[in-house]
């Protein structure tokens, strides 16, 4: 869990985030996302620090892409957040009456799959920190697809709590990381389809290939479905170009590997789960967190190069 930030200036950051947020829900929805766009491109251009990581991150990806075409992916990351605060801005207007004219689904059969597999066991939903993936939250819960998140606090407390108050709004659950298992174990048995981001960096997780270097990840993804039978469906949120227009796009269940050996098989399932995750980042790269150290933690005896 990260340190949250004091009282002050949680309340400082807060403020200026919400005024920003009201400017833009002044707007039209469509303005708003292209000013968004706009105040993400001014971002990419001051925020130097974190620049040198995105780098250092695009070069193991991509290391065929010149410099240039690596920059031009962090700046559509940062149009991408501004994007997204913007269409934050105007979550509140969403209902049932006009969620198909903003999200569909794309691979909904493969949904109806996972439950099929399910059998009353619940499932996971197998995501990323990826394109607007608050939306995706919603929209799941809008159109009756009820899911909990798994979800790591924010440093800012203030802005957590309207984070969350935005994903429960049509009926959706929130599991808090640290100590969640029994909450998980708890859905599950009651059919409640868990939603985990499996694209973070971990101190203590199993070690798979990600862009073709060893990434720390967490195996709680895979020890669940292997422990309870519950299928793992990946689902992702596309955009439709720069539009306010998004598609979840829904994978098939993955095969899971079943064996004797059940550590192996539990470090080849997160290997498949993370596979999944990589696929839709080398087709959508702007849509992904570039500026997160996903190869912080190194195996033993190798230097850490962040």
């Amino acid at each position: 869990m990260p340190r949250q930030i004091g009282p002050v200036p949680a309340r400082i950051e807060y403020t200026g985030v919400a005024g920003i947020v009201a400017m833009l829900r002044a707007m039209s929805l469509e303005r708003a996302v292209r000013v968004g766009a706009r105040l993400g491109t001014i971002a990419a251009a001051l925020d130097r620090p974190n620049r040198p990581i995105a780098m250092r991150n695009l070069e193991i990806a991509f290391p065929e892409m010149d410099r240039a075409a690596r920059l031009e992916i962090v700046r559509g990351v940062y149009r991408n957040w501004g994007r997204m605060l913007a269409e934050w801005a105007h979550m509140g207007s969403l209902n049932r009456t006009n969620i198909e004219r903003y999200v569909k689904y794309e691979g909904r059969e493969n949904w109806d799959e996972g439950l099929r597999l399910s059998n009353g066991r619940g499932a996971i939903v197998l995501t990323a920190h990826f394109g607007n993936f608050e939306l995706m939250n919603v929209a799941h819960s809008i159109y009756g697809n009820l899911i909990a998140i798994v979800h790591r606090p924010l440093r800012n407390p203030l802005i957590d709590a309207a984070v969350c108050a935005a994903r429960v709004r049509f009926g959706n659950r929130i599991i808090e990381r640290k100590n969640g298992a029994m909450e998980t174990i708890r859905l599950m048995r009651k059919n409640w389809h868990i939603a985990v981001a499996l694209d973070l960096d971990v101190r203590d997780g199993v070690f798979v290939d990600f862009f073709g270097m060893p990434a720390c990840t967490s195996e709680g993804v895979a020890r669940l479905a292997m422990a309870t039978g519950a299928p793992i469906v990946p689902c992702f949120m596309i955009r439709d170009g720069a539009s306010t227009r998004h598609t979840i796009a829904i994978q098939p269940p993955l095969e899971l590997v079943r064996g004797r050996d059940r550590d192996a098989a539990m470090r080849e399932n997160t290997q498949r789960c993370v596979a999944a995750i990589e696929k839709m980042i080398r087709l959508h790269p702007d849509h992904w967190n570039w500026i997160h150290r996903r190869w912080k933690t190194r195996p033993p005896g190798e230097p850490r190069f962040y």
